[in-house]
């Protein structure tokens, strides 16, 4: 069996206060990483921190500002600075879910859902890409969606936000290998974590049934995959959108 250490990697989550986030967190803490955790709930981020230094015996530091806030990232990667002169990975995980058919659709819900799901990856990558040109690598990694690729009915501003996250990846992929900075994202499809379980019972269970593999993903999965991408298993791989889903057919 392979094990992934990154004992010497310092690593930055958004959105890590709950479900994917929360499980990369895990993760990379059990991968030895140094952790930075960001979100908009401070306490939730204290206290998982807390739990994985505990459990880990790994450095984890609570990094609460919203990245849909150009002004409140450019703090919190100056915070980050503060903390560390180093960066080797940056999971962009934080996202929101607010669908309507096309004729609901409101600016404040295009304005909010791109500047969550998709102007934060730009903004983040952004100062992140400097401080990992310091260390002369990086691994960026960009948690997009099967709707993102394939589209669906009611989803079609979050679809948009997710296939242009995919188009950030590719470009910013030949952009950075140069210096040595891979850019991948993950696709997942159904996965089992708070914004799914928004969705009424009959809207659940025909979500579930257009699955091939016939059961509902779990964050750890969609966690492992983002473990690979930030490891050294993954040296070769940029510019790659890996599905996670199940078989998943929309």
């Amino acid at each position: 069996m392979i094990e992934i250490n990154l004992a010497d990697k310092h690593v930055l989550i958004t959105g890590a206060s709950r479900g994917i986030g929360a499980a990369c967190a895990k993760n990379f803490a059990a991968a030895g990483a140094t952790l930075y955790l960001n979100g908009r709930e401070s306490e939730k981020l204290s206290a998982l921190c807390l739990q994985l230094s505990d459990e880990y015996g790994v450095t984890c530091h609570s990094l609460p500002f919203n990245v849909s806030k150009v002004d409140e990232v450019q703090q919190g990667f100056q915070q980050l600075f503060k903390l560390t002169k180093k960066l080797d990975v940056l999971v962009n995980n934080a996202g929101i879910l607010d669908d309507a058919l096309i004729g609901m659709v409101t600016p404040t819900q295009v304005e909010n859902t791109f500047a969550t799901n998709t102007y934060s990856v730009l903004y983040c990558s952004q100062y992140a890409a400097r401080l990992m040109q310091r260390g002369g690598s990086g691994s960026i990694i960009n948690v997009a969606s099967i709707i993102g690729r394939v589209g669906n009915t009611g989803q079609a501003v979050y679809g948009a936000s997710k296939a242009a996250v995919i188009g950030i990846t590719k470009s910013l992929a030949k952009e950075l290998a140069p210096v040595n900075i891979r850019v991948n994202a993950v696709a997942p499809g159904f996965i089992e974590t708070d914004m799914t379980k928004q969705l009424s019972p009959d809207k659940y269970q025909e979500r579930l049934e257009s699955i091939a593999m016939g059961r509902v993903g779990t964050a750890d999965n969609v966690a492992d995959t983002i473990l690979f991408l930030a490891s050294n298993l993954s040296t070769y791989v940029t510019g790659q959108t890996i599905g996670v889903d199940g078989g998943m057919l929309i």
